[in-house]
């Protein structure tokens, strides 16, 4: 039986976040991560925005050309083209930045096991003991399975996280399907642009788009479940875009994308003394933009400072306050607007709606959902353990006071 403090499943931008900010803090840290290159099978666009461009030390060459101007357009693609004076957005080289975190994280001593499929997790005493499947070729005097007891478990493992399942925390129930391709640019020199469609025909409950950095072409498609088939969709976009955006013409592949995107909002009960959850497993993406990196990075932060108050101080309370109730309340507008959203089901509906937003005074609406900095809260655990202790000493106040007026009288 191997051993070790914290065991990190899913080799994305959370779970390199967790492992690399645990043993920065000294734990004994193990990632997994089922693929044998975590590179491979990626399955977000990657677009940072501004907020977390500013806020975390991202590696500029893993990083594409910044994009300052975004075109939406209506079903009968009506455009209207919103610019900002910042570089808003830059799409990661999710390939390059998960290898980068990687080797940074094993220089401060956590262990990367890639092609490790987690299998099932039993609470034990003094742990979780953790089953693996090891994916390939085995080493020499090596098993098919690996065992592991780890202190404390973090599930990064996505939107339908298996550790969840397995250690009884919530799961995502409410889901976009996204499929994308990655072409080479079509740009000659014009400056970066984000493209972004409003069709419920071709992209019901939310949108397509098409981000060309100048370096590479992102062209996607996502929507509700049951009511389209991806890859159908994004070829029927593909061919729709002759005349309105350009595609480079030798139609090469660099790769395809695609995968599952949870909008329900922040899950109730991601965390317990055993395991907590980040990033998608936790439900942490904006229900209403779908955006998740600029949460992942945040929450990712925070799970860091959770783990390290409970294992290396016995805070109890910082688990409790990792699932935060006032940050869900956070997301209830966004939930609204989600649900509004995607109850526009018509074409007509939907060019009335494009169209309020082209005039000059609500346009700025429009600027707001795209260029606005109201993302995932940036939160510490001394902040939420203060104001989790505030009703508290509200309460032990109030009793206090009832209680000597009860003994005056």
């Amino acid at each position: 039986m191997e051993r070790c403090d914290v065991l990190v499943v899913g080799g994305g931008l959370a779970g390199l976040a967790c492992a690399r900010g645990l043993a920065a803090s000294g734990f004994d840290t193990v990632l997994v991560d089922q693929k044998r290159a975590l590179g491979e099978r990626v399955h977000t666009t990657g677009i940072f925005v501004r907020r977390t461009l500013e806020d975390f030390d991202l590696p500029g060459d893993c990083l594409g050309p910044a994009v300052r101007d975004v075109v939406l357009y209506s079903p009968d693609r009506r455009a209207l083209r919103l610019s900002s004076r910042h570089d808003e957005f830059r799409v990661g080289r999710m390939a390059e930045l998960y290898q980068r975190m990687r080797g940074e994280g094993e220089e401060l001593g956590a262990r990367a096991w890639t092609g490790h499929r987690f299998l099932s997790a039993a609470r034990v005493r003094g742990g979780v003991e953790v089953a693996l499947e090891v994916a390939g070729p085995v080493p020499a005097g090596g098993a098919r399975r690996r065992r592991l007891c780890a202190r404390y478990v973090i599930g990064a493992d996505g939107a339908r996280s298996r550790v969840a399942a397995a250690l009884g925390l919530d799961r995502n129930r409410a889901f976009l399907i996204g499929a994308e391709d990655v072409l080479p640019s079509a740009l000659r020199g014009e400056p970066p642009v984000m493209h972004c469609f409003v069709d419920p025909q071709l992209a019901p409950g939310y949108l397509a788009w098409v981000v060309d950095d100048g370096e590479e072409a992102h062209i996607g498609v996502a929507g509700h479940p049951g009511h389209y088939r991806p890859l159908a969709a994004l070829a029927r976009f593909r061919a729709s875009l002759a005349g309105v955006v350009p595609l480079d013409a030798s139609g090469r592949r660099i790769e395809r994308r695609g995968g599952r995107i949870p909008v329900g909002g922040l899950l109730p009960r991601i965390a317990d003394p055993l395991a907590l959850l980040v990033g998608d497993a936790s439900g942490a993406v904006s229900p209403l933009t779908a955006g998740g990196l600029d949460p992942c990075l945040r929450q990712s932060r925070l799970a860091v400072q959770v783990v390290g108050a409970w294992l290396g101080g016995g805070q109890r309370a910082a688990i409790r306050a990792y699932q935060a109730p006032a940050l869900r309340r956070r997301f209830r507008g966004r939930m609204l607007m989600r649900m509004a959203y995607g109850r526009l089901h018509g074409r007509a509906g939907m060019e009335l709606a494009l169209a309020a937003l082209r005039a000059p005074a609500l346009s700025a609406v429009a600027a707001r959902v795209f260029f606005g900095r109201g993302s995932f809260p940036d939160l510490d655990l001394a902040r939420l353990l203060a104001e989790a202790e505030a009703p508290r000493r509200s309460l032990a106040g109030a009793r206090a006071w009832l209680t000597s007026a009860l003994r005056a009288d």
